[in-house]
């Protein structure tokens, strides 16, 4: 669901980003205040320093997850296809507003480096995808697993993860056709684009579910505790748990760039396959680096995909590591 540019008004679109800026600034304050209660818990300021980094080092590898997970196209109906868009799993992970950072550290990177979603674009794909997607998928897991909690740990991750990433997914587009109804670029018949885009998202949303209830239950197999859909984790597991947690995420990261994102379907995902049947497909312009040689992931250079794959695993986890030790710089010691 990575919006290209002009699909949206420029009006709609600066406020579109200047919202999505402000909840970002949020996440940001509120994961700086995480990692000072993570320091704040430990004995002393060694121990605190260590927790905050397996902190750290975890919110990189979910980045490059997500990321690696998004490059895998599935079929959900003929001639159309959808991927996961994360935030629920990140948030499942991370907590809200690391997930929130980490899933818009993802589409940073496929807009500025893959040129996957547009330039202009960036805030209203932060907004659908990570800003709806971490925070209605985290949501919606607290409610769930809030009802569930009385089952086996693991089929409550696996319940509450799911709920989260299906409600996520077509919260999303749902959003999206709405947006568009106010502030396309072309007029569209709106009931249309919402029956549509809900349509096609309910069916990727149960792909959605099915992948973020498959890895959650995997974290809670390999570390449990690390896995707290609709809370934000604390220092749950030890250092050895979060060290395999955290390896185990950057394999898969790198098995699906690498090793199957060359056998992903090339089918149009949701959006292009609804903006072709509603007739608002030739609103979109090309991306202003659509011809870099890492654009569309190395597609116009003949790069293979899995090179350009695991560089995209790499940024990922390069860039939230980053951003969250310039937050950390913030945190007091204990």
């Amino acid at each position: 669901m990575h919006l290209p540019d002009h699909f949206l008004d420029p009006q709609t679109t600066v406020a579109i980003t200047a919202a999505a800026g402000v909840v970002v600034a949020l996440a940001v304050r509120r994961s700086r205040d995480e990692l000072a209660a993570l320091t704040a818990c430990a004995p002393d300021e060694v121990a605190g320093r260590a927790v905050v980094r397996a902190r750290v080092r975890l919110a990189a590898a979910t980045t490059a997850l997500v990321f690696g997970l998004q490059m895998l196209n599935f079929p959900v109906a003929s001639g159309t296809s959808g991927h996961l868009l994360g935030g629920a799993l990140a948030a499942s992970l991370l907590g809200p507003a690391l997930g929130l950072l980490s899933v818009t550290a993802v589409v940073l990177v496929q807009a500025l480096v893959f040129a996957d979603g547009g330039l202009t674009a960036i805030g209203p794909n932060v907004l659908l995808i990570a800003v709806v997607g971490t925070l209605v998928g985290w949501a919606t897991a607290r409610l769930v697993h809030h009802g569930v909690r009385g089952r086996r740990a693991v089929h409550a991750l696996a319940c509450s993860a799911a709920a989260g990433g299906l409600v996520s997914v077509v919260s999303a587009a749902a959003l999206f056709a709405l947006l568009f109804a106010a502030g396309g670029t072309v007029p569209v018949p709106a009931g249309r684009l919402v029956s549509q885009m809900v349509g096609v998202h309910l069916l990727i949303g149960v792909g959605e579910a099915a992948i973020t209830a498959g890895v959650v239950s995997l974290a809670h197999a390999v570390a449990p505790g690390i896995a707290a859909p609709g809370a934000a984790p604390g220092p749950v597991v030890g250092a050895a748990p979060s060290a395999v947690a955290r390896r185990g995420a950057l394999t898969i990261a790198m098995i699906a760039a690498v090793a199957l994102s060359p056998f992903a379907a090339s089918t149009p995902d949701g959006l292009e396959a609804t903006a072709r049947t509603v007739g608002f497909a030739d609103a979109a312009r090309d991306h202003a680096w659509s011809g870099a040689p890492l654009a569309d992931y190395g597609a116009g250079s003949d790069l293979f995909i899995g090179i350009t794959g695991a560089l995209g695993v790499a940024l990922c986890a390069a860039l939230t590591t980053a951003v969250l030790r310039g937050i950390r710089a913030g945190v007091s010691p204990a």
